[in-house]
Formats: C-alpha cells, structure tokens, sequence
C-alpha cells in the first residue's frame, strides 16, 4: 500500500455514515442468521413431533422429510446469493465511499 491508499481507520470510525452503515448491516446479518437458524431447526423439530408428516412418501423412497433436509442447501444458497446481492449493491458501495472520502 502507498501512502496515497493509506486510509484514517479513526476518522472512519467517527464517520456518522460509517456508524450508520454499520448498524444497518448488523440489523441485516442478525436477521438473517435468526431466518436461517430457525430453518435449520424446522428440521429436527418437525422430525420429532410431525413423525407422519415427515415419512409420507413422494417418490419411492423419497419422503417430506428427506426433501426438507436437502430445501435447507436450497436455503443456504438463497440466503448467501440474497446477502451478496444486498451486500453488493448497498453496503460496499457506501463503504468505498466513505474510504475514499477518508484516504491520507
């Protein structure tokens, strides 16, 4: 890194966009690992009080509940593509942003 790339961490941290920023990202992340902790936990759940639901066959040996367990990689997927579309359209770019308003 240059000394024209440094950039004031301090003066960043003081930033009232930064703040901002950084507090919409944290209420966005909670929400949704809280979306994707309570769909792993749909699993085991519905696997020990929804026993009939979950063994009722769809397709030969395929029940409800072997295709739940395979939606939740569906569900990963969507969650990590969903957080890098909102994080590429929102989020890096008002922190490049704010890191170049505060370059040395």
């Amino acid at each position: 890194m240059t000394e024209s790339d440094a950039v004031d961490w301090d003066a960043i941290v003081r930033d009232p966009r930064f703040v901002d920023l950084h507090q919409r990202k944290s209420r966005f992340l909670w929400g949704l690992m809280a979306l994707s902790v309570g769909y792993y936990f749909l699993l085991p759940i519905g696997a020990a009080w929804f026993q009939p639901l979950f063994r009722q066959r769809v397709w030969g040996v395929v029940n409800v509940g072997l295709l739940f367990a395979l939606s939740e990689f569906v569900v990963a997927w969507l969650i990590a593509w969903y957080y890098s579309r909102r994080a590429g359209r929102d989020f890096d770019r008002l922190a490049a942003q704010i890191a170049a308003d505060h370059r040395k």
